[in-house]
């Protein structure tokens, strides 16, 4: 497939390496490449991302006075046609360190919301696309939901509106989801359809 153009980052917060939504994420991306996208993976465990200090002072920049790791991520987040976040429950809430990454976006919202910036470029606002990965060990059919408002801030803030979610639960041991029927192919479906109509 030609290239495209597109550009997809693939957020792996799991800190487990080769885990069920690593695995989920490398065929999303292979997918997305497969559709002619350029594609990143960041392991984002692996980064200095400190929590959010709650310190306010992005209300009057929308920049976070932090400089870790978060600094090479928010360009990248607020810049790309596509971002899928492949992040796991854990102890029946989203994975730490998918959290910890979510939380430092309070200076896209203080300037989205407080100082009335636009944070994502109006050329690419309409055709970025989300997908949300995810895996739990627990084989309740709710397991998720609780997941789910802080996935939808996610996207809101990055101003993706067109977002999907594959998610697989009862799935514990690493690589367990190799043995589950079609779950990687619909994986790397769902990464080929982030260029549906760009």
């Amino acid at each position: 497939m030609a290239d495209s153009g597109f550009r997809v980052l693939g957020l792996s917060t799991s800190p487990r390496k080769g885990g069920n939504t690593d695995l989920m994420l490398d065929s999303a991306l292979e997918g997305a490449r497969e559709a002619g996208a350029n594609v990143e993976k960041i392991h984002t465990p692996g980064l200095d991302i400190n929590p959010c200090r709650a310190c306010n002072a992005c209300f009057k920049t929308g920049q976070c006075v932090q400089q870790d790791d978060m600094q090479k991520l928010y360009p990248k987040l607020l810049s790309y046609d596509g971002i899928i976040l492949a992040a796991p429950i854990f102890s029946r809430g989203l994975a730490a360190q998918a959290k910890i990454m979510i939380d430092r976006l309070n200076c896209v919202w203080a300037r989205k919301s407080i100082l009335h910036e636009q944070a994502v470029s109006e050329d690419i606002r309409e055709k970025r696309r989300g997908l949300w990965l995810s895996a739990a060990g627990s084989p309740r059919p709710d397991i998720f939901e609780p997941a789910v408002p802080t996935i939808r801030y996610f996207f809101a803030m990055l101003e993706i509106k067109d977002w999907d979610s594959i998610t697989f639960s009862n799935v514990d041991e690493k690589g367990a989801i190799k043995g589950v029927d079609g779950a990687l192919e619909r994986c790397r479906g769902a990464g080929a359809d982030l260029l549906a109509g760009s």
